[in-house]
């Protein structure tokens, strides 16, 4: 399949099981994962969160098979604009820095420079236009980072603190979890 057929199936699909199938055939097909990350930034906004569902379905079912899809992936975190796709992204790196994420994982992520990750996992949290999810995922996220980056522990209980004075039950839940483990 090439990426404008991508696009297409992706235009027609709707709901959770038409994204499944286009996943496993994605995977069965072996479909560059660059260029699916690629279509997470269509103008177009509902085929880029299509892509980008897609894409959290394929990469974190087998996160070692797109290892050197990986630091590409990274690279584009600053330039996504779209909220549902934000809640996507900040989930896969919520999940790949997870401590139980495969060794391999953890290894190639030693070799990629987080930083621009973090800065933009803060911005999203900080951003009041930013939806619960997202802020969720994103704090998670720089909580699994905190030992990677010290300054990270004292900012993250200093947001999450902020946003859970006037934040919804998603905040208040997660915010005390979080602060309970730092």
């Amino acid at each position: 399949m090439t990426k404008s057929e991508l696009i297409e199936r992706i235009t027609g699909i709707i709901g959770k099981p038409k994204v499944l199938e286009l996943s496993r055939i994605l995977k069965a097909q072996q479909f560059a994962l660059h260029d699916l990350i690629d279509t997470t930034f269509h103008p177009d906004k509902a085929v880029a969160f299509r892509a980008v569902w897609i894409l959290e379905n394929v990469f974190l079912t087998a996160p070692e098979s797109y290892l050197p899809d990986l630091e590409y992936m990274i690279s584009r975190i600053k330039e996504v604009k779209h909220p549902g796709c934000m809640r996507h992204y900040a989930k896969i790196i919520m999940h790949i820095t997870d401590a139980k994420a495969p060794e391999s994982l953890q290894l190639k992520l030693q070799e990629i420079n987080f930083e621009p990750v973090v800065e933009q996992l803060f911005d999203w949290m900080i951003n009041p236009r930013t939806k619960v999810a997202v802020k969720i995922f994103a704090a998670y996220a720089l909580f699994n980072l905190k030992d990677s980056f010290p300054w990270v522990k004292e900012e993250l209980t200093a947001q999450m603190e902020f946003l859970m004075r006037n934040g919804s039950a998603a905040i208040q839940a997660g915010g005390k979890k979080i602060l309970k483990s730092l």
